[in-house]
C-alpha cells in the first residue's frame, strides 16, 4: 500500500475531519474514498444516448475525412514504436464482452 504525506490548509483539514467523523470513519479512510470518488469516474464506462453517439460518430467521420488516408507505411511505422501494456485479464474480459455486442448489433 502506498503512502505519501499532504500539507493542507487548516480550514481543509478541519472539514475533511468532520466529513470523516460525520460518517464514523478514520480521516485516513474518508479521505480515500473522497479521492477515489474523484477518480473513478475517468475509468468507469458510460452510457451515452443515441444522439450523443451520433454526434460523436459524426465527429469522427469529420475527423477523419480532414486527416485524409494515412500510408500504410506511416501507419505502420507509428504503431511499430508503441509501448505494450500489460493486459488486465479482467479488462480484457469486458473489452471482449464489448467487441461481441458491437459485431452483433452491426
Amino acid at each position: 500500500m502506498g503512502r505519501f504525506t499532504v500539507r493542507l490548509p487548516d480550514t481543509l483539514h478541519h472539514q475533511l475531519e468532520s466529513r470523516a467523523q460525520q460518517e464514523g470513519v478514520s480521516l485516513n479512510q474518508y479521505v480515500v474514498y473522497a479521492l477515489t470518488q474523484n477518480i473513478t469516474p475517468a475509468y468507469t464506462i458510460q452510457v451515452l444516448p443515441d444522439v450523443e453517439i451520433r454526434k460523436q460518430g459524426e465527429r469522427f467521420d469529420a475527423l477523419l475525412k480532414r486527416l485524409g488516408v494515412p500510408d500504410a507505411s506511416v501507419a505502420g511505422d507509428f504503431l511499430s514504436t508503441r509501448e505494450e501494456e500489460e493486459v488486465d485479464a479482467e479488462m480484457a474480459r469486458l473489452v471482449s464482452q464489448v467487441q461481441a455486442k458491437i459485431r452483433a448489433a452491426n
